[in-house]
């Protein structure tokens, strides 16, 4: 999955869907383009509240598109993060695991192993392979 089709996919396919999977690629990509995006609007902000030492409008401004772009990311985000224990085999309710000390450390973890091959509890395998394919001992017919 490319960069445009994984961002695509989460804000546009799956923005609420917190049921099926999410390969590696799809989640790792839309991080990327969220991380972007918080710079850029970390940036308006920043230039809202700079300009805005003259004219406090504009630092409202800036202020409200940060909060809308980050409200806006926040429902995606966390889905693609779910679909993505999904795919691992692990229910989203691990994401709790995040407010542990070192939590987050293990869902880093989570987020880089590989898919469950073939289908799980969580629906068929976004890599679209059959069970069993590519894992050792697995013989083609």
């Amino acid at each position: 999955m490319s960069f445009s089709e994984a961002v695509n996919t989460v804000l546009k396919q799956k923005y609420a869907t917190f049921s099926g999977r999410a390969r590696r690629s799809e989640y790792w990509f839309f991080t990327l383009a969220s991380i972007l995006i918080s710079i850029v609007a970390t940036i308006i902000l920043v230039v809202g509240l700079v300009a805005g030492q003259d004219a406090p409008a504009i630092a409202v401004i800036g202020g409200i598109i940060y909060a809308v772009i980050s409200l806006g990311m926040f429902i995606p985000s966390l889905a693609v993060f779910v679909r993505r224990l999904h795919d691992t085999g692990r229910t989203g309710w691990w994401i709790l695991l995040g407010i542990v000390p070192f939590g987050s450390l293990v869902l880093l973890v989570f987020t880089v192993l590989d898919s469950e091959p073939g289908s799980n509890a969580y629906g068929p395998s976004p890599k679209g392979l059959d069970a069993g394919y590519g894992q050792p001992g697995y013989a083609q017919a």
